[in-house]
């Protein structure tokens, strides 16, 4: 797909990006290269493809599945502005 100036202006515009004239025609080559790359990658068949996670066949190492955390409520509870049957109260925000 070839890009010409207009267009890389027009995307620079979307992006809200601020390119100097000088700066477009490297623009225009790069981003025409890259389509063309996604055009020739959107060709290969890939349905005898399996879909994987990771490149690699391993499994994630698991760590224990146990707290490591002591409960603060009472702690933090206190120092809150305002609490109510454990609960905080905030301001209303929203009428």
């Amino acid at each position: 797909m070839s890009l010409n100036k207009t267009d890389i202006e027009k995307i620079a515009w979307l992006a809200r990006l601020s390119i100097a004239g000088d700066d477009i025609p490297n623009y225009t080559r790069d981003l025409s290269n890259i389509l063309d790359l996604v055009k020739q990658m959107n060709a290969i068949d890939t349905a005898n493809v399996k879909p994987m996670a990771h490149p690699l066949e391993i499994t994630a190492r698991l760590r224990e599945d146990k707290i490591t955390e002591s409960n603060q409520r009472e702690h933090f509870q206190k120092i809150a502005p305002a609490v109510t049957n454990g609960y905080y109260l905030v301001p209303k925000v929203i009428e």
